[in-house]
C-alpha cells in the first residue's frame, strides 16, 4: 500500500470543511456527551475560529490523503504550528479521517506517519493529538505508533 499527501486545493476547502464540521460534532455527541445542539454549536465555534473565513491560516497544513496508486481520496489529514510545553515547536494533529469504505486497512497509520515526516520537515520537534476516550480504534493507533498518553479528562454526569 502507497499512501501520499496531497496540499488540499482551495476549492475542496467548502466540502471539506462541512465534512469536518459534522464528523466533529457527531464525535462530540457519540463520544463526549454533548447533545446534538451543544455539539453543533461547539464545532461551529471550534472550526470558524480554527479556519476563519473558511480560509487556511499560516502554519496550518490540509491534505488529502490518497491512494498513491490510484490517486484516489481515501481521507484527510490536518495538522497546525500549535505552542508547547516542551523544547522546541509542536506539530498538533486537528483531524485525521479515513474514509469508511477505506477504514481497518492501514490506511490511517500510513497517514499518521506521513503526518509525522511532514512535522518534521517543517522543523517542529514533536507531534501531538487529542482523541474523544472512547474512540478505542484510534487510541490503539496512536499507542502502536509510540504516541503516549499525557492527560485523561473524566466526567460523571449528576
Amino acid at each position: 500500500m502507497g499512501v501520499r499527501l496531497r496540499r488540499l486545493h482551495d476549492d475542496e476547502l467548502p466540502d471539506y470543511i462541512e465534512r469536518g464540521r459534522e464528523a466533529y460534532a457527531r464525535d462530540m455527541v457519540d463520544q463526549a456527551g454533548l447533545t446534538p445542539e451543544q455539539a453543533q454549536t461547539k464545532a461551529d465555534s471550534d472550526w470558524a475560529r480554527l479556519l476563519p473565513n473558511g480560509q487556511v491560516p499560516a502554519g496550518h497544513h490540509l491534505f488529502a490523503v490518497e491512494d498513491e496508486e490510484t490517486g484516489g481520496r481515501v481521507g484527510d489529514l490536518w495538522i497546525a504550528e500549535r505552542s508547547s510545553d516542551f523544547e522546541g515547536t509542536a506539530a498538533f494533529v486537528y483531524s485525521v479521517e479515513i474514509r469508511e469504505p477505506f477504514r481497518g486497512r492501514g490506511w490511517g497509520k500510513e497517514a499518521m506517519l506521513l503526518a509525522e515526516d511532514e512535522a518534521r520537515a517543517l522543523g517542529h520537534t514533536h507531534i501531538a493529538l487529542n482523541v474523544f476516550g472512547g474512540n478505542d480504534v484510534a487510541r490503539s493507533l496512536y499507542r502502536s505508533l509510540g504516541y503516549a498518553e499525557t492527560a485523561v479528562f473524566m466526567r460523571k454526569m449528576l
